[in-house]
C-alpha cells in the first residue's frame, strides 16, 4: 500500500518550509526514521525523517520548492517482512493511496501506474501528473475530455493548453487564477527576477511586521572603550591558548544586562491584545549573525548567569551553527533584547529595526581611534559609536538616554567586567 507522507507540523508556528535538498531519490528503499529531506523552516534547516520503512514511489516536490504543512511530500510503498503490502492488479497497479475526503466514509482510490513517467498519478483511466491536473483546473479544462499525445497516452502541458484555446487564454485569466506572465525586461532593459523565499522571505515578513507595528526611535551616542580595549587585549592572549576568540561582544552583553536590570522596560514586550507591558525577569540576549542566506539571530539564554568566558564560547558556537545552517529552532527563539554589530562591516551609526516583539535593539558601530578631550587634555582614544532603537509606545526618549548612559558608564569603567 502506498503511504502518503505529509509535511508535518514541526511546531513553533511553522506553516511552510522550503526543500533544501532531498536525501533520497525515487526507487530507494528507506528505513523508518531515516532522514528523507532537509527542509528550511522559518530560519533553521531541519531533517524530516521517514515515518515508515518502504520503497520511495514518488517525490511530489523538487529542491527549492515551498511546501505547506499538510501537503504530501512523498509516497512510500510500505513493506512487511520484505514483501510489498500492495496487491497487483493485472500488472498495472503497484500501490494504492487513500485520499482523504471530508464527510465521506469511503475514500476515493488513487492508483499509481507503471509507466515511463515515475511522477504520473492517475485517477481511473486519466493519465496525467498532478502538475498537469493543476494546470487544467486553472485553465478550466475538463481533463477527462483531453486526449493525451504523450507516451502511452499521457496528457502533456501542450495538450491542456491546446484544449483551452477558444475557451480561455492567458491574457484573459482573472488576477487570482494563478496564471501570470512575467517579463524579463522593463522599460529600460533586461532584468533578473529572484524569488523571495527561505530566510530572506522570513526576514522580509518579520521586518515588515516590526516596522509597521512599532513606532521606532533611535538614540545615538558613542562610548570611550580605551580601558576596555586594554583589558580585552590582556585577557585575549590568555584565552588564545584555549583557542577561544575574545571579542568586545561578551563585555557589551554584560553591560547591557546591568542596564536592563536598572531599566526593566527595555527588557519587555507589549501585549497589544490585553494592553499590558510584560516585563521580563530573565535575560535572553539575541545576537545578529550575518550568514550566506541572510540575517539570523541566535539567542544566548540566561546570559546574566554566565561569565565572560562562557559567553565568548557560546557566542562562537551559536555563530558557527548559524552560518552552517545547523542551528536548532529553539536557539532562535525566546530573545528579550537584541544586539547587532554593524561595526564588524565598517559601519558607524545606523537605525536598526527592532526584533519584534522585543522593545529595543542595540547597534554597535566600528571602534576607531578618535581625538577626545579627557581630564582637560587632548588625547587619542578608542571610541565605539552605538545606536539604540526603541519602541516609543513603551519607552520615552529620556528613559532610553538613561539606559544608554548606564551602558557607557560600565564600558568606560570596566573593572566590574573583569574575567574571574
Amino acid at each position: 500500500m502506498a503511504f502518503a507522507f505529509k509535511f508535518p507540523d514541526v511546531g513553533e508556528g511553522i506553516h511552510e518550509g522550503e526543500i533544501v535538498k532531498w536525501l533520497i531519490k525515487e526507487g530507494d528503499v528507506v528505513k523508518e526514521d531515516q532522514p528523507l529531506v532537509e527542509m528550511q523552516t522559518d530560519k533553521a534547516v531541519v531533517e524530516i525523517p521517514s515515518p515508515k520503512s518502504g520503497k520511495i514511489l514518488k517525490l511530489n516536490f523538487k529542491d527549492g520548492d515551498t511546501v505547506n504543512v499538510g501537503e504530501v511530500l512523498v509516497l512510500i510503498e510500505e513493506k512487511l517482512l520484505g514483501k510489498s503490502l500492495a496487491k497487483e492488479d493485472k500488472g498495472a497497479v503497484v500501490g494504492q493511496l487513500d485520499e482523504e475526503t471530508s464527510g465521506k466514509k469511503d475514500a476515493e482510490k488513487i492508483t499509481i501506474r507503471q509507466t515511463s513517467d515515475k511522477n504520473l498519478v492517475t485517477n481511473d483511466s486519466i493519465l496525467a501528473t498532478p502538475k498537469i491536473r493543476a494546470l487544467a483546473n486553472k485553465l478550466s479544462v475538463n481533463i477527462s475530455q483531453v486526449k493525451g499525445s504523450g507516451k502511452n497516452g499521457i496528457i502533456t502541458e501542450d495538450d491542456v493548453i491546446n484544449s483551452s484555446k477558444g475557451k480561455t487564454t492567458f491574457a484573459s485569466q482573472p488576477k487570482n487564477s494563478g496564471i501570470k506572465v512575467t517579463k524579463k525586461y522593463d522599460f529600460y532593459g533586461y532584468v533578473d527576477r529572484v524569488a523571495l523565499r527561505g530566510v530572506r522571505k522570513t526576514i522580509a515578513e518579520h521586518m515588515t511586521k516590526s516596522y509597521s507595528t512599532i513606532p521606532h526611535v533611535t538614540h545615538m551616542d558613542f562610548v570611550d572603550v580605551t580601558n576596555l580595549s586594554e583589558i580585552r587585549e590582556k585577557e585575549k592572549k590568555k584565552l588564545e591558548k584555549e583557542k577561544l576568540k575574545l571579542t568586545y561582544l561578551p563585555f557589551v552583553i554584560k553591560a547591557v544586562i546591568s542596564a536592563l536590570k536598572e531599566h526593566p522596560y527595555l527588557n519587555s514586550t507589549l501585549d497589544e491584545e490585553n494592553q499590558e507591558v510584560i516585563l521580563k525577569k530573565y535575560y535572553n540576549i539575541g545576537i545578529a549573525v550575518d550568514t550566506q542566506d541572510g540575517l539570523l539571530v541566535p539567542v544566548v539564554k540566561g546570559a546574566d548567569r554566565k561569565r565572560i568566558t562562557e559567553l565568548a564560547k557560546e557566542l562562537s558556537n551559536l555563530s558557527n551553527l548559524a552560518r552552517e545552517r545547523k542551528i536548532d529552532l529553539g536557539d532562535l527563539r525566546g530573545g528579550t533584547f537584541t544586539i547587532t554589530n554593524i561595526g564588524s562591516l565598517g559601519g558607524t551609526f545606523a537605525t536598526p529595526i527592532i526584533n519584534y516583539p522585543e522593545c529595543a535593539i542595540l547597534g554597535l558601530g566600528r571602534i576607531q581611534d578618535s581625538v577626545l578631550v579627557k581630564d582637560g587634555k587632548i588625547q587619542i582614544r578608542k571610541v565605539m559609536p552605538f545606536s539604540l532603537a526603541f519602541d516609543h509606545r513603551i519607552i520615552d526618549g529620556a528613559e532610553a538616554a538613561k539606559f544608554a548612559n548606564k551602558i557607557k558608564e560600565i564600558l568606560e569603567d570596566p573593572d566590574s567586567l573583569l574575567i574571574d
